[in-house]
Parts: structure tokens; C-alpha cells; sequence
């Protein structure tokens, strides 16, 4: 129907051109043909060279006007032969005809159809088709290794989720970093409408580790070459993209150009918008071969199965081997060889407009891809330099990369009305368990915490650590929000051994704890630190949710259970491994207690000795932790024989106990259940003590809290009343459940609060 609506708007164009444009030549003619009232013969039969009127300005202007008449003659043949066309193709086109509507970027490939007018449609209006079917699922794939390129797909991926309107498939080619990172961020991210699926880049790397290359991307940036071997071989077409792609558009549109290719067009690229293949960079700047300018490989548009028919592996391998005898290397690496594969065989490409790869790179003639910022599709930062690179307009693709480095991720998870999606398992047990609480409680809001999935980013820095073969290693568990970052330099300075610590950010704080730690000298030197950025979400600090990421990411057989405001001694990484083997933790369930003392004075002398400590205690300058405001939480500690202890002594749990202890990575989790202030150390070390963990309290360690500002979770808890009902109310329900699971040796606790 669509097509016949635009057969018809055409056919009325083109008759109204025809029946106008040569009486309205002809009036304008006419028009012109008097002077002062008066008609100007323009035939040269009438002409009249001694007439005073007749000048040599009025013979040109006769010449010219008769010129232009011809013209307009021309314009109309052609316009009628285009009429002619249409009418002729109309009826057959439109009923053989069931292909979908495409947008009209110009390209190479399809220059012709463009000036014909001639485009196909099967909608049931004489509107504008959509660019894709709605419905229809746009395949992308990006090779993406290590922890760097884990933080760029990311900003990728939220650009390209900001745009679309269609269900989207990734293929991410990663390496076991990045799968561990990539795998947790979308588990936790619940996008609708988005699979996600992995391929082992290590396993590809004997198809092209034979291939030198002096890229900085290094043996990865070859793997786009061996793409049709390794994605689905059901999988006929994809879009490729490199990490540092800023989308600003619906991508879409790029998967639209698919269908504008023809005969053995396989490969849709943008030309280079660089120097580069031109060789003239430098004196004696050697570039592999290209046609022209050569191709831009950060976006590509493959036809998979077509080019697996022409045999692809064979084709780029046999002239990669030919191009190396005489280069010994590729510079720009999988770049180099798409272009001498090109250089031969011409006919495989079709040139996308390069708006659709705008290459910020050095030596760049990206300004003239666009007369406007708006025109802008899509932004390649690909050089080293990346956001420091030099444009006219870099202010605008700065901002524009910045909006997306810190847009709220969970603002994306939004459903694509009117496409199914996958049948997701974990979604649909969150449903379940959300759709029991009762909305009317008034602790449901406490409830709701328990159950919502944060978007977790782990590793967010490199991190590097082979534990000590020893099996005695211990890392240190914490957690923060970004009023504790000061903290984190002191901490490294006093604890040298490995650290696992859990972040609660938003995205636009993530990124301000990435400069932060960039340009830290303490913390760029330590590459034993595992960084986990939980996302913010809800009301509450879900400290037990973020305790729980640190420690499932340690990778040492022991971990030493800390808060962020707390310094350890100096030496306690080293002094933790020996008593691990002194108490023979590895067979035992014990929990090693680290006692805990505080100071409220901002800058302080840390002692250096236990004997340094308790002159310090004396003195009043250290007190034991919390001893003026909650004496029950470390009382059972028993300071009081610490001071004269020179062995480990066991001691028993009481109600309300809270210390702070060494145990093995199996130890069971904090409950989620507790958030924000209140009970949530608590509740942990009465599981322990469930589980018959011994407590020993170690007579040569220590820890100091150092002062802070009161967090926004306690100002709540003592200023509102109905928080600190619901705290006893979640209180009780676990002492219930613990009842419950453990069985007549859990009464104790009920009995134990009863009585506190």
C-alpha cells in the first residue's frame, strides 16, 4: 500500500513539474521580453540591430535567456522519462514487492536507486516506514580484553541502550577478565530485551598470534579478522564496533544499511579520515596497501554468511601472509589487512557515509564528516590521547562521552513495549519475591532492599595478585561510600597485603573515584587491591550486600573482616599469616578477633607497638571501641586481659558482639536483610557462633577507628523512630529463622536478647 501511495505522489509530482515549469518558464520569459513597457523581439528574425533600443547588454541577455529555455526543455525530457519509468514499474513492483522500508543515507552502494526515486514499501500508510522491523533483533559484536576496555564497553554499551528501540544481541569476544566483569555487570544490569553472549578470545589467539603487530590493542586487535569462524555460523550479519564508539543515534539506522548492499558487497566501512595510507605522515612513513585513504575498522557492517562463502580465513590469511614478507608487521593491526584484502578486491565494500565512524584521531579530517554537531552519528575515540585529542569541536564529544560515562545505568532498564523478551529466570524470581511483600507494611521498604539486584561493576581498577603459595595469605574486607575514599591511601600504607573492597556509587561518583585513584601515587602503585563498584539504588546503605561482593572476590584462602574507617597496625598483613598457622585455621573453625580501639582525635601518632598503644590508652589519648556508646559490642573482647596477654585466648559470644575477625573465605555471608545502621555485624557473628566458631582473641593485634562525621544511615536511626521499629522487627525475624535453622542450640539467642 505504501508503495502504491508513493507511486501515486510521484506521478502527481512529476505531472504538475511537466505542466507548470514550462508555462511558468514561459511567463517568466515573456516577462522578461519588455523593457519599458514595451515587447523585445527575441526571435533573430526580428531582431532589430539598428533600433536605438538594441544594445550589445540586450543581445547577451536574449543569448542567455534562450540558453536557460533549453535547459529547462532538457529538465522536463528527463522528467518525463522518469515519469514514464515509474508508471511502467508501478504495478508490477508494488504487487512482487515485500521488502521493508530503509532510511537514505547516501553511500557508495546504492547511488543509483537514490536518483531514480524508486524506493519499495508494504506498509498500509503512505507514511515513513521505520528503519528495521520493530521487533527485529540487531546483532553487535565487540572484542573487549582486560580491565580498561571492561570500563569502555560499558560507556558503549550505554549509548547504544540510551537509543535503541529494538532488542539487541551482543557477542562479546572477551578474555577471562572481562567475561568475569562483562558476565556480572548484565547478570546485575537485568536490561530487557538484551542477551548477552561470550566467546573465549584466548582460544582465538593461536588463529592470530602469528601475525606481528605493533598496535597498543596487541593480539587482540586481530580478532575482527577471524569473526566469521567464531561467531554462530546461523548468524548472517553483524555490526562490529571498537570500545571507544560513542553512539548518538539509534543504531538502527546502521543496521538499516544492510540492505543497501549489492552484488559481493560484504564489508560496510568508512574511509580512513586520516593520512595514514596516504604515507606522507612522516619521511619514510611506510603504511600497508590501501584504496585511497583506505577503511576505518572501529565500525564495520559484515555480512557473515556471504563472506563465509567466499571463503574469508583464506582470503585475508593468504594476504596477510603475502603483505608480511615485505612489511614484518601490521601498525594499525586488523586495519592493515582489511585494506590490502580491500586494495584487491574492491568490489567487497560499501562505503558507509562517515558520519557513521566520526574518527577523533590524530591528523583527523573528521570536521569534514558533518556541517553540524547534530548530524553526528557516531564518535570514534581512536587515539591514544582519546579524550585529550585535538578538534574544533572537542568540547561536544567530550560532554557528549561524559553524559554517558555517568548516566544513571539504571535508568536503561526500561522494556521495549510490544517486543516479548526472553524468558529470564532471575527476573522472574525477583518478581515472584517482591510480589509477596505486603506494600502496606510499614517496614516494607526494609524488606524491598533484601531483594533488589544492584548493577555490580567488579574490578573497576587493574588488579594483579598471585597469592602466597604458602596458603597462609589473608586479604582485608571492607566496604565505602564516597564520603570514606579519604581513607583508602592511609589503609594501603598500613595494610600491604591484598584488599578487597566494595564501592557504593553512583555512576558519576565511579567516575570520580577513577580520577581520584588515577591520580593517587599510592594507589596506582598497589595492583593488589580489587576495586567493586556496587551502583546506588534505593534508600538505604546495603552494607551487608556490599560486604558480601567483597568477599566473594578475594582470591586468598583467609580474609580478615575490617571497616574502612579502621587503620590495622603496621605489620598485622604479616602477623595474620603466622597466627593462621600457630592456630591451624586451615582445619579448624575459628575466628581470630582483631581488637578494636578508636581515637577522637583527627591526627594522631599510631603507635607503633602494643606497649605504644597502651601508654596511649593510659593516657586517654586511645579508648576501647565504642566504650562510651555501646559497651556490649566488643566488651566480650576483655580488654582487660589483652593488656597482659602474650598468647591467643579463647572467648565466649554474648549478646550483641561485634568484633572484628579473621576466618576462612567459606565463612557464611552477611544477612542481607540488615541495612543502613543497625545489627548487621551483629547478626554475622551470631551465625558464626551458630556454626560452633570458635572466637580467639589475638594478644599482640590491633585496630584503631579513626574519627569521621556521623553517616546519614545513624543520623536516620535516632532521629526516626518508626526506622528503629522496624530494626527490632527484623531483629526478631532473624533470631526466628535462626531458631528455625540451627535448631534448640539457637534458643540461646532469644534468650540471650531477652535478657540484654
Amino acid at each position: 500500500m505504501l508503495g502504491i501511495c508513493r507511486g501515486r505522489r510521484k506521478f502527481l509530482a512529476a505531472s504538475l513539474t511537466v505542466l507548470f515549469v514550462p508555462a511558468i518558464t514561459w511567463i517568466y520569459l515573456f516577462a522578461g521580453s519588455f523593457e519599458d513597457g514595451k515587447p523585445v523581439s527575441l526571435s533573430p528574425l526580428e531582431s532589430q540591430p539598428h533600433s536605438p533600443r538594441y544594445t550589445a547588454s540586450s543581445q547577451r541577455e536574449r543569448e542567455s535567456l534562450e540558453v536557460r529555455m533549453r535547459e529547462v526543455e532538457e529538465e522536463n525530457r528527463v522528467l518525463r522519462k522518469q515519469l514514464s519509468l515509474a508508471q511502467s514499474r508501478s504495478p508490477s513492483h508494488h504487487r512482487g514487492n515485500h521488502s521493508k522500508t530503509y532510511s537514505m543515507e547516501e553511500g557508495t552502494g546504492d547511488s543509483e536507486s537514490l536518483r531514480a526515486g524508486i524506493v519499495a514499501g508494504n506498509s498500509s500508510e503512505c507514511g515513513q516506514q521505520p528503519a528495521v522491523e520493530k521487533c527485529e533483533t540487531i546483532h553487535v559484536a565487540i572484542v573487549c580484553a582486560g580491565y580498561n576496555a571492561s570500563r569502555d564497553v560499558v560507556t558503549l554499551v550505554k549509548s547504544v541502550l540510551f537509543h535503541r528501540r529494538n532488542p539487541l544481541h551482543f557477542h562479546l569476544i572477551a578474555d577471562s577478565i572481562a567475561k568475569q566483569i562483562l558476565a556480572t555487570l548484565f547478570q546485575t544490569w537485568m536490561v530487557p530485551a538484551v542477551r548477552i553472549d561470550f566467546y573465549d578470545a584466548d582460544e582465538l589467539k593461536s588463529e592470530v598470534s602469528w601475525i606481528p603487530n605493533k598496535h597498543y590493542s596487541g593480539i587482540y586487535g586481530l580478532m575482527k579478522l577471524v569473526l566469521t569462524k567464531t561467531l554462530p555460523s546461523n548468524l548472517e550479519r553483524v555490526i562490529v564496533l571498537d570500545t571507544d564508539i560513542t553512539f548518538a543515534t539509534d543504531i538502527a539506522e546502521l543496521w538499516a544499511v544492510f540492505h543497501k548492499f549489492k552484488g559481493q558487497q560484504v564489508l560496510g566501512l568508512v574511509e580512513n579520515q586520516s593520512d595514514w595510507y596516504l604515507g606522507n605522515l612522516w619521511k619514510n612513513h611506510r603504511p600497508w596497501p590501501a584504496l585511497g585513504r583506505g577503511y576505518n575498522t572501529g565500525v564495520i557492517l559484515l555480512l557473515l554468511d556471504k563472506l563465509r562463502k567466499m571463503k574469508w580465513e583464506q582470503m585475508w590469511r593468504l594476504t596477510a601472509e603475502r603483505e608480511l614478507m615485505s612489511m614484518l608487521s601490521t601498525s594499525l593491526a586488523d586495519q592493515d589487512i582489511f585494506n590490502a584484502v580491500i586494495k584487491q578486491n574492491p568490489f567487497l565494500v560499501y562505503q558507509l557515509p562517515c558520519f557513521w565512524n566520526v574518527q577523533l584521531s590524530d591528523h583527523t579530517r573528521s570536521e569534514q564528516c558533518y556541517r553540524d554537531v547534530s548530524d553526528l552519528k557516531v564518535i570514534h575515540w581512536n587515539s591514544p590521547k582519546k579524550l585529550r585529542v585535538k578538534n574544533k569541536h572537542v568540547e561536544f564529544f567530550r560532554n557528549l562521552y561524559l553524559t554517558f560515562l555517568e548516566y544513571d545505568g539504571n535508568l536503561l532498564r526500561r522494556e521495549l513495549f510490544g517486543c516479548p523478551s526472553e524468558a529470564d529466570v532471575n527476573s522472574e524470581n525477583l518478581q515472584k519475591q517482591l510480589s509477596e511483600l505486603d506494600e502496606d507494611d510499614l517496614c516494607y521498604e526494609f524488606r524491598r532492599e533484601r531483594f533488589t539486584v544492584h548493577r555490580t561493576h567488579l574490578y573497576f581498577l587493574h588488579y594483579e595478585y598471585e597469592p602466597a603459595a604458602d596458603n597462609t595469605d589473608v586479604t582485608l574486607v571492607a566496604q565505602l561510600s564516597m564520603d570514606r575514599l579519604q581513607m583508602l591511601e592511609a589503609i594501603c600504607k598500613h595494610w600491604e597485603g591484598p584488599i578487597s573492597l566494595a564501592l557504593y556509587l553512583s555512576d558519576a561518583e565511579a567516575q570520580q573515584f577513577l580520577r581520584y585513584a588515577q591520580g593517587s601515587e599510592v594507589l596506582m602503585s598497589r595492583h593488589n587491591v580489587g576495586y567493586h563498584i556496587v551502583y546506588k539504588e534505593g534508600q538505604f546503605y546495603p552494607v551487608n550486600l556490599l560486604r558480601n561482593v567483597a568477599m566473594k572476590h578475594i582470591s586468598t584462602p583467609y580474609m580478615f573482616l575490617s571497616d574502612i574507617d579502621f587503620l590495622p597496625m603496621y605489620g598485622l598483613y604479616e602477623y595474620l599469616r603466622k597466627s593462621v598457622i600457630q592456630l591451624d585455621l586451615a582445619n579448624t573453625k575459628k575466628a581470630l578477633i582483631v581488637p578494636a580501639f578508636e581515637t577522637l582525635r583527627y591526627r594522631l601518632s599510631f603507635p607503633k607497638s602494643k606497649a605504644e598503644l597502651l601508654s596511649m590508652l593510659d593516657m586517654g589519648t586511645l579508648f576501647t571501641f565504642r566504650y562510651h556508646v555501646w559497651t556490649k559490642g566488643h566488651a566480650p573482647t576483655n580488654f582487660a586481659k589483652w593488656r597482659t596477654a602474650t598468647t591467643p585466648y579463647r572467648v565466649e559470644w554474648e549478646a550483641d558482639f561485634e568484633p572484628y575477625v579473621v576466618v576462612r573465605k567459606d565463612c557464611p555471608e552477611y544477612d542481607r536483610r540488615f541495612v543502613g545502621f543497625g545489627w548487621n555485624k551483629v547478626a554475622h557473628i551470631m551465625e558464626l557462633d551458630a556454626q560452633e566458631y570458635e572466637f580467639t582473641v589475638l594478644p599482640n593485634a590491633y585496630m584503631i577507628h579513626m574519627p569521621h562525621a556521623p553517616s546519614f544511615d545513624i543520623t536516620k536511626f535516632r532521629s526516626n523512630k518508626q526506622y528503629r521499629i522496624c530494626l527490632k522487627t527484623l531483629k526478631e525475624e532473624f533470631q526466628q529463622d535462626m531458631s528455625r535453622h540451627y535448631g534448640f542450640a539457637a534458643l540461646k539467642y532469644l534468650t540471650a536478647e531477652n535478657n540484654s
